[in-house]
């Protein structure tokens, strides 16, 4: 691992698998990670992605940002700029901070910054436990919602509708900052 952060993640990683009882086994089936990276990242053997890690924090109950605080250990009310927690995905260079206290609060807020010309996609259970709205702060994102693409422009929000496979993607030279509102749905 070549962060604290990344070590951190791995072993929060392992410890909520364990502390509901699942084998790598279950939670691969549940999340569609396979096994053998399962152990790998556990074992800090390989850096995860967003998207595997989205994966695996929603087939754990509990959304990226849930997942990241855990291993920040932040239990505070409130969070001063230079303490969010700010992770760096390795496939994609996208920027991801965690705005919000991780006090367990019903809503989570998100500041990302994805670098021109990149993507992240994310499978729709990524999106089932939560309501997610997207504000662009700076340039332009195309977001695309299952077979529907929306343009977004500094100052644009769009309300997500029902979880389905989602890419966000910035098509322009300059790198797109924007803020993820998510909210947990209720049962």
């Amino acid at each position: 691992m070549s962060d604290p952060l990344s070590a951190s993640l791995a072993a929060t990683l392992q410890s909520a698998r364990l502390d509901q009882n699942l084998s790598a086994n279950a939670l691969a089936e549940s999340s569609g990670v396979s096994r053998a990276m399962i152990g790998k990242i556990e074992r800090g053997e390989a850096q995860p992605t967003a998207v595997l890690l989205s994966r695996l924090s929603a087939a754990l109950g509990m959304t990226l940002s849930e997942l990241i605080a855990r291993a920040e250990h932040g239990d505070r009310r409130l969070v001063r700029a230079a303490d969010q927690p700010v992770w760096t995905d390795p496939d994609t260079g996208y920027v991801r901070r965690a705005v919000s206290p991780s006090l367990g609060g019903p809503l989570e807020l998100v500041e990302v910054v994805l670098p021109a010309g990149a993507e992240v996609a994310f499978p729709a259970h990524t999106y089932a436990l939560t309501h997610h709205q997207i504000w662009v702060l700076d340039g332009h994102l195309r977001f695309r919602e299952g077979d529907v693409e929306h343009e977004l422009d500094a100052g644009d929000c769009l309300q997500l509708g029902t979880p389905q496979a989602c890419a966000y993607v910035n098509p322009t030279e300059e790198p797109v900052r924007y803020l993820v509102a998510l909210a947990r749905r209720h049962a």
